[in-house]
């Protein structure tokens, strides 16, 4: 017990460490390892999930930001045959390049996953999967579905780019300190190849229609924030693609507020609200924006 050495978890850091051997094993079961796998863990603690992996696979490239566990996780490995199976990157995973791997393992420290996800579902090239623990409510907004309360703008922007499956619940009683919060495990694998889609322009208009995603969407254009950047965004659309000559071109009297709701009217998503739109609706509404030179990054 780490306590036992005077080291104390800093939970504020997300440091639960799985204890639940059976838990473990579940994870590794599910992950489906691979004799010739590279594997990336965060956060791998004192390393109850790295050392089971470490039986099984090629390699396990484990990332961890407080050296007092990375001192542990060594120890752990020391003199034993699965020592030069791992390798050890120290420091803060959301600011590093991820390395080459075949799958990501991982009890991750709750408040780095959204961004953590996305730069997995970024990240080139492609790996097989991810099998991730994140707390419960985030768990169930990544699987959620259009018309559902949970559905929000995570949870379409990551069916847009994997398959993602709940695979199981973990209790807090699992992990030493135990969390605040219930847990679950996750499956996301990557679309490969991805949608035919530029995720910066993608995630504007999503992130504008979900502000408020019980309005509807001729409500959520409204905004002067909202018609103040993609005024901007047109007008430099238009000199650059030599639509008209130059700014002084576009008409005195263009109104963008006019322009974004006649998209909205044409493709008749005017009154529809973001909660109940699924992938395909949000395809169609970017492609009626972008062929009216209306762009979102």
């Amino acid at each position: 017990c780490l306590s036992a050495l005077g080291i104390l978890f800093n939970t504020g850091a997300g440091q639960h460490i799985l204890k639940n051997p059976l838990v473990v094993n579940s994870i590794i079961e599910k992950a489906a390892l691979r004799r010739t796998d590279v594997i990336l863990e965060v956060g791998p603690g004192t390393g109850n999930l790295t050392v089971k992996m470490l039986e099984k696979v090629k390699k396990v490239i484990a990332c961890e930001i407080d050296p007092r566990l990375v001192g542990e996780l060594q120890k752990r490995v020391q003199g034993t045959c699965l020592a030069n199976k791992l390798e050890i990157k120290v420091g803060d995973v959301l600011k590093a390049d991820l390395p080459f791997f075949d799958a990501c393992v991982a009890n991750l420290p709750y408040q780095i996953s959204s961004p953590f996800v996305f730069k997995l579902l970024l990240h080139r090239p492609f790996f097989r999967c991810a099998i991730l623990m994140f707390q419960r409510e985030f768990a169930l907004r990544l699987v959620a579905k259009p018309g559902t309360k949970l559905y929000c703008r995570l949870s379409i922007n990551t069916q847009l780019l994997a398959r993602v499956d709940h695979l199981m619940k973990v209790g807090k009683n699992n992990f030493r300190p135990p969390p605040k919060v219930e847990s679950s495990v996750v499956r996301i694998e990557p679309k490969n190849p991805p949608p035919p889609i530029n995720f910066q322009e993608w995630d504007g208009l999503v992130r504008i229609a979900f502000v408020r995603k019980n309005k509807t969407l001729s409500a959520a254009f409204k905004s002067s924030a909202v018609e103040q950047l993609l005024d901007h965004n047109y007008r430099i659309h238009c000199s650059l693609h030599n639509t008209v000559s130059s700014f002084l071109e576009i008409p005195e009297n263009f109104k963008i507020a006019e322009k974004i709701q006649t998209v909205l009217k044409n493709t008749g998503y005017s009154e529809k609200r973001a909660r109940s739109m699924d992938i395909d609706d949000f395809i169609r509404l970017l492609h009626g924006f972008n062929s009216e030179g209306i762009h979102f990054s």
